[in-house]
This record gives C-alpha cells, structure tokens and sequence, in this order.
C-alpha cells in the first residue's frame, strides 16, 4: 500500500502523525536565525538545500522544520521535507538488485530527494518481525540510532513492508550519492530524509549506505574488521563500486534472542 509519508504500525505503539511540538509565532514567511524557535539551532536549509556540517566527520545537528502549529506560511523556506517529492523518480528492474531507484532529472547537492516511509514500530514489534524473516525474506525494516548529548540513544524502527513509498525501493551502495538525515516536523518521530550528496545526473540510479555513516564517510579499520568477521551471515553486495565491502551491513543485535 503506497503512502507518501509513515504511519502507525500495526502495534498502535509509536503515532508520526501526532503534533506535539509548538508552533513558532514568526508573522512573516521567512522564518529567520535567531528570532524563530524553530531555529533556534542554527538554520537548515540555505535555498533548499540542507546546510554542510563545519567540518569534515562532525555529526549533524538536529533538524526540525517549522510545522503545522506555526504561523509562518507555507512558503517558509524551513518547510522542506515536508513537501514530499519534488524530483521526478522512477522505479525500475536492475540487473542483479531487484527493484532499484533512479531519478529523471539532474538533482544538485544537498537537495531533499525522498523520504523513507513506512510503518513506524514499538521496539518489541520490530524485534519480532526481524527474528520472524528468513534468511531468503527480503529485509525493508530499518532501524535509526540517534545518540544524545545526556549519553541515552534513540531509537526509531521504520517498517515499508506493507505500507511504504518510493523510499522501500533503494538499494545499498558502499558509495551511495544520497544519505539518511533524522529531521523532525511535528513531533519527536522522525522522518527519515534523505539527500543528495553529490550531484546527480539525470538516469543514475539512487542509493544510500544501509549502515547509515552519516555523510557517507569512509570505514574505519574497526568497522572493516568487524565486517569481514561476520560475513557468514550477510547477503552479498553487488554495489559494483570501487570500495565495495562484498556484503550489505549487518546488525547482529537485532536478530539475537
């Protein structure tokens, strides 16, 4: 069942369509550091496009766009993700992936390209369906670890199985030309964003790393090593790229008992 954004899961556990967050009380259309509380870390967005981290390896700061409690107007440039589509996308067979992802037309850096949409789960719900597959099942559920500055992790499970979008049909890359931002609307479930990382020329195929390294940084010689030892339990990569790890990531703690 096609749905342009997530939705409750079947467990009734986690809602995305719920509205907890308060509306900045900007009058204008033009949201503005350091007046708007919805900006109140830093901008987002600088003529669309999501703003570069400072420096190379930092982590990115959260991003909430201004919501349906605000009195700015629809044409707020911190409204966003929220749009939904704006590239024209088309689904297709590849040779060896299945079901792939390309885009019609050049898409520049930085861009909103799609958002993965599915059903958002409970933990425990996640769990069972993940230790309920098989090893030949396909695997559409993902999991997004955000790490706070207390030291706790959150964590969002978002399962496009079922109900999903265009989102449910990209394929890994361990040289992907899209990568996967948390930004929040509403609430404090996310939407899973994805952008641009480079640009994109009209016909290539779009990818993200399933392992979500933000910024599609380099491997470290830990995670390296890890990968080469659990290679038993992973499904082959067939990326092509240059620095291709022959397998797709892998999270053994979701599938232990």
């Amino acid at each position: 069942q096609y749905s342009p954004d997530s939705v409750a899961g079947a467990d009734g556990e986690v809602d995305p369509t719920e509205i907890t967050f308060p509306g900045c009380s900007c009058l204008t259309s033009s949201c503005v550091v350091p007046t708007c509380s919805c900006l109140c870390r830093g901008e987002n967005y600088t003529r669309l496009c999501l703003r570069a981290a400072a420096s190379e390896g930092e982590y990115t700061s959260p991003v909430f766009e201004c919501n349906s409690m605000c009195q700015c107007g629809e044409s707020c440039p911190n409204r966003v993700v929220q749009r939904g589509l704006q590239f024209r996308l088309q689904v297709f067979k590849t040779e060896r992936k299945g079901w792939g992802v390309r885009t019609l037309e050049f898409i520049p850096q930085g861009r909103f390209v799609c958002e993965y949409a599915g059903e958002v789960l409970g933990f425990k719900e996640a769990l069972r369906r993940i230790q309920a597959q098989t090893p030949k099942d396909s695997n559409y559920i993902i999991v997004v670890r955000e790490h706070l500055h207390s030291g706790r992790m959150m964590e969002t499970f978002v399962d496009p199985t079922y109900v999903g979008n265009v989102g449910r049909f990209l394929n890994h890359s361990c040289e992907p030309n899209l990568f996967m931002v948390p930004v929040r609307v509403d609430s404090m479930v996310p939407k899973l964003a994805l952008f641009a990382a480079t640009d994109i020329s009209a016909g290539e195929e779009l990818s993200y790393d399933y392992s979500g390294r933000f910024h599609n940084l380099p491997r470290t010689d830990r995670e390296q090593k890890s990968s080469e030892e659990d290679n038993r339990s992973k499904k082959p990569c067939y990326c092509g790229s240059r620095t291709c790890a022959s397998s797709l990531p892998w999270d053994s703690s979701l599938f232990s008992t």
